[in-house]
This record gives structure tokens, sequence and C-alpha cells, in this order.
């Protein structure tokens, strides 16, 4: 599953992000990089460990704990500290898979890679290209969102993002082990969830459907979750 998260920062939050971004340390993107992927990847990224990093970082993974539509579609057990990118001057990341295992920095633990997530910070006025490309079984995939949404894809999935002809691409990306490792079963489970939802709305006071319904997701969640 392939979904494009709305408003996850205000426009406010954007601004603050980009306003500690734009005087923070940035260096050659392949820090992160496995072997196969530095050999594609050509841009710059945000210091880990800087003051800037866990600032943004921290307000990032607070607005996602307060998402429901992300809460829903990933059904989080671990978020990857967020990292940061950019990208300029012709810059790209060629086609890649990203790796099973990141081991989080500063720590012993390590997660399992289940979605990859990109938060874009950047309008898509302010560059040329810089499209994130995903290649999934329904197809090819390019997206480019407003600052301020995200798009969350399985991590199996190949991409790249295209060069960057003028201005800068600036974004947050990080990685979520999921409670059910298996996206079918995610995609399923987030289907049930909205449908729960519309029918509650529709019903507000009672609705044996919706319990029944409820009942059905979590028998399900009971069946296919890792805790």
């Amino acid at each position: 599953m392939l979904l494009a998260i709305p408003d996850v920062l205000s426009a406010a939050q954007v601004l603050q992000a980009r306003q500690i971004l734009d005087s923070a340390p940035w260096v050659d993107g392949k820090v992160t990089a496995g072997h196969q992927s530095a050999q594609v990847k050509d841009n710059q990224q945000l210091r880990e460990g800087s003051a800037e990093w866990q600032q943004v970082g921290e307000f990032i993974l607070t607005a996602l704990g307060q998402n429901a539509m992300f809460i829903s579609a990933a059904l989080p057990l671990r978020v990857f500290p967020p990292l940061f990118n950019k990208y300029t001057g012709g810059q790209s990341f060629g086609t890649h898979v990203d790796n099973a295992i990141r081991q989080v920095p500063g720590t012993a633990h390590r997660i399992r890679t289940d979605l990859s997530a990109t938060l874009f910070l950047a309008q898509p006025e302010e560059y040329d290209g810089g499209e994130l490309v995903v290649e999934d079984t329904y197809g090819v995939h390019s997206v480019k969102l407003p600052a301020g949404h995200m798009v969350l894809y399985p991590s199996t999935s190949l991409h790249q993002v295209r060069p960057v002809t003028r201005g800068a691409r600036i974004a947050s990306f990080f990685w979520i082990q999921s409670m059910v490792r298996d996206d079918g079963e995610r995609t399923l489970l987030f289907d049930l969830d909205t449908t729960i939802q519309r029918v509650t709305r529709e019903a507000p006071t009672s609705s044996a459907s919706a319990v029944q319904l409820t009942g059905i997701y979590h028998n399900l969640m009971r069946r296919w979750a890792d805790t």
C-alpha cells in the first residue's frame, strides 16, 4: 500500500523546521547508505546527533503519535528516529531498496524496516524535479507532495529520487517496524478500520454493524500482530 498522509505537520511547524534546518550542519548523504545504495546516492544529509537533528526529529515523532491515519495505516511498533536530506544542483538518488534492518543510532536496538516514509518539508514550487518514484506490483508511482504531507510505502519497494534541477528539495525520511509485518494484512486492517469509522459516523448512537466489525478487526489483530 502506498498512502499519502496530509498535514502531518502544520504550516507553522514546517516553517519552524525549515528555520532550524537552514542553519544546520549538512554532510554527505552516503554516511547512512548501504553498499549498493551508496553507488547511486548523491545528496546531503543532516548530521545525526546534532541539536537540530534532535529538535526537529522530536516534534515529528510527536506529530506522528497524534496522527490517526498514520497509526491506522502503519500500526507502528517502532519508529526509526527521523533523518533529513537535501537535494540541490542536479543531485539524485538512483533506484535502490532500503536495508531490511536498521541500527538505531546510539543504541543497541535494531528495527525491521516494514515501511518507509518521506515527509516533505519544501513546497513543490520551490524546486524542479525531485519526485520520489516508487515501483510496486501495480506500477510506477511518482510522488511530490506539499510541505507537511507524507508518503508511506512498503520498504520492499524499489524507489528513487529524480534529479533536482532547480532549488532545494528538503525532506525527512525514516522507517517503521509495524506490529503487522505483512503489507497485504496491514492494508486489509487499514481498509477495515476506515470502514468502521465511516459506519460509526453514519450511525453515531448505536450500530450493531460497527460493533461486529470492530470485533473482527481486533480478532485479526490478535492473529497477525507482533508486540
